[in-house]
Parts: C-alpha cells; structure tokens; sequence
C-alpha cells in the first residue's frame, strides 16, 4: 500500500506574522494599546501609535524601535474628527499603506445613572464609538487594497454584565461590537475583516484609578482570580489581525479569565 502523501508544512511564523504590513493603534501609548503595538511590531508590522499626548507617543515608538521595531508616533485625539482624519493622511504619507486598524482609545469615565451629564455622555461616546467608526471609514480606501485588511475593535467584557456603575462605558462599547458586526457585513466583499477583542479586567491605568477595595473585587471576579496582565491581550490581538483568522469575521474573542460565559 502506497504512503499516504505528505502533508505540507504551515509555516506558523508567516501564519501569525506580521511582515510587510502596517498597522495603526490608537490609545497605543500605553496599558493594551502598548502592549499590543510592541507585540505587533515583534510580529514584523510597522506600527503607528496613535494617543492623545505627543510625548507618550515618542516614548512608545523609541521603547519599539529600540527593540528593532518600526515605528511612527502621530499624536491624536481621537473625539476630534479633523484629528482622526490627518491620523490617516500621515499614515498614507509616511508609509504609504494601512493594513490593520487597532480601535483601542477608551474613555472611562464613569457618573451615576440619575448625574450623567449630557457633556460627559458625548465626550464618551466620541471616543468610545464615533472616532473608531469614522477612523475605519477614513481608513477604507487604504484597507480595501490590502490582501489582509482587518479591523480589531478593542470592546469589554463588561456589555457581557450588567454595566452598573459604569453605564456610559459599557454602553459605548456595547455600540461598537454592534458597529463591529456592521462592519464586517458590509466590508466583507471589499476583503476587509472586522472582529472585537473584550477584554476583561486588566491591570491598567483604567483600574488602579479605582479604589484598592474595588480593585480587589476585580480581580477576583474572573474565574482565573487575578487580573490579566495587558501583554496577555497580544495573543488574541495578533491572532485577529493576522492570517490565522483568515475565515474569521464579524465575531468576537473574549479575554477575560472566565468572568463571562457565552
């Protein structure tokens, strides 16, 4: 009986790499943002960081290129519209291509339901929601000519709770895994993938502003009983954007140590 033939290696370096592509983070100066843009630029992608303050930006791209990454820094508020379009321009300018958008910029802040004002409610929903949408439609046109486009739309594995206490958050986000589906049906014949990523709690900046007492109850809630550290989140960020959810669209990928169950 003749061997059955010999199956051809997967190269799992091309398969989860990122070479030859160019991917935009926001919110990339620090906590997941940077330690997705390090993990990306690891992975062989030039990386933008894209955050609110200038000189977190160069400290992110210098601590990348100083462990042989490439790196631009383009400061960016991502609740200004003008803002998040020259986000795209210098982009196209410098490198000439987007293949991977990075949704990452949060605002967290948090009013009671009965003292949300209506000035804290679009400050969060610019952010949270808005400036992701529009930095995807900027994006398009640079996207629909890559051969692996993919948009990762950072959510929470809190619009999997009941969002108490921090409503205009959970909320946000809650509208962008919906706008993350959208997405993804209406890019899908363009070739473009969209996918969320929902964190569960993970020891930022976001969570030590809390008190100790409710940093404790955070930690705790996950099955796992700790918090994640934010490098955890790379994994399941690379797999999203890279070729290894080739088949992978309009879904998203829990990270949260068991805290939600679907």
């Amino acid at each position: 009986m003749a061997e059955p033939a010999a199956r051809p290696a997967v190269d799992l370096t091309a398969l989860f790499g990122l070479a030859d592509r160019v991917a935009v983070v926001t919110g990339g100066s620090r906590g997941i943002g940077l330690a997705i843009a390090r993990g990306f630029a690891a992975a062989g992608a030039a990386v933008v960081v894209a955050s609110r303050k200038a000189d977190a930006c160069e400290r992110a791209v210098a601590s990348i290129e100083a462990a042989g990454g490439t790196a631009l820094a383009v400061p960016t508020q991502m609740g200004d519209l003008d803002a998040v379009a020259a986000l795209v321009e210098r982009v196209v300018e410098h490198f000439g291509r987007i293949d991977v958008v990075v949704n990452n910029a949060a605002n967290s802040l948090a009013q009671p339901i009965g003292r949300i004002t209506p000035e804290a409610w679009s400050k969060t929903q610019d952010t949270n929601e808005r400036g992701p949408l529009f930095l995807v439609q900027a994006a398009l046109p640079q996207l629909a000519e890559s051969p692996g486009a993919s948009v990762i739309n950072m959510v929470s594995a809190g619009v999997f709770t009941h969002g108490g206490h921090v409503a205009m958050y959970t909320a946000t986000k809650a509208g962008l895994l919906a706008l993350t589906r959208s997405m993804a049906a209406e890019l899908a014949d363009r070739g473009i993938r969209v996918n969320a990523l929902a964190p569960g709690p993970v020891d930022t900046d976001m969570v030590r502003n809390n008190p100790p007492e409710v940093q404790r109850r955070m930690a705790q809630a996950p099955l796992m009983g700790r918090l994640a550290e934010p490098s955890e989140m790379v994994g399941p960020a690379l797999f999203l954007a890279s070729d290894a959810s080739s088949f992978v669209t309009g879904q998203v990928l829990v990270a949260d140590g068991g805290l939600t169950f679907h």
